[in-house]
């Protein structure tokens, strides 16, 4: 299980509980988030990101598992897939960012998000003020409680002021801008292992013609809509999200 930009590991640990009866469940903090010891220096393009998620199957010893991702993470998954085929036996994709095309249009709209990572507060007294504060403002407040909790008790850590993100501002950026030249689209044609993808009708991230667009390019692949979730839906929707990812 592979998280989105800016999140943890154990986020996904509430969808993963509604998955125990058909899966074993691993998840992986990607470099630079969570518990990952990154280095200095380290490529924030979306290749790499590629690689650490091939990287875990194989330091994992994991034999053609099940990937689900989200967002970022489905993208990581995929371009997994596509680089080195057979890795998985099936991938099931909430909102993967991977662009048919990249226009002036979308990089108009992606600039608040690199403006506002930032920008992004990235200090609090404590893992109680970070949740309330998350849990009573957009985007965040759509995130199911436990999802939220987990994420500011992952995704921050101590320092002399109280708490910090461990995901700094400067690196969620950096990874925003690499999503707009990652080139994972060009290689969705050699992912060999049947698809879900999964789209929120509500989504701000992404409209219906671009997971329609990812479907029509991968060689085995459906479509599975969300009429109530927004991007955040594998946080926001866990029963329903679960629910339609089918076992092995």
């Amino acid at each position: 299980m592979a998280h989105a930009t800016g999140f943890c590991a154990p986020v996904l640990a509430p969808l993963a509980a509604h998955l125990t009866d058909r899966f074993h469940c691993w998840a992986y903090d990607a470099r630079g988030h969570g518990d990952t010891v990154t280095p200095a220096g380290l490529d924030w393009n979306w290749a790499s990101f590629a690689a650490d998620a091939s990287a875990v199957v194989d330091g994992l010893g994991l034999d053609r598992p099940h990937g689900f991702g989200h967002s970022a993470g489905g993208a990581a998954l995929l371009d997994a897939e596509a680089r080195r085929p057979g890795t998985f036996a099936a991938l099931w994709c909430y909102e993967p960012i991977v662009w048919p095309e990249v226009t002036d249009e979308l990089k108009a709209s992606r600039r608040p998000l690199v403006s506002g990572a930032l920008k992004r507060r990235d200090r609090f007294p404590s893992r109680q003020d970070a949740y309330e504060n998350f849990a009573s403002k957009p985007p965040l407040e759509s995130l199911d409680p436990r999802a939220l909790r987990a994420y500011v008790d992952c995704g921050f850590a101590p320092d002399s002021e109280g708490v910090r993100l461990r995901c700094a501002p400067f690196v969620e950026a950096a990874i925003y801008r690499q999503g707009l030249v990652h080139d994972g689209f060009t290689r969705l044609a050699r992912v060999e292992c049947p698809v879900t993808i999964g789209w929120g009708e509500r989504s701000v991230a992404m409209e219906r013609h671009v997971p329609e667009a990812q479907v029509a390019e991968l060689p085995d692949a459906r479509l599975v809509t969300f009429p109530d979730l927004g991007h955040f839906g594998p946080l926001e929707g866990l029963a329903s999200v679960a629910a339609a990812i089918p076992g092995p």
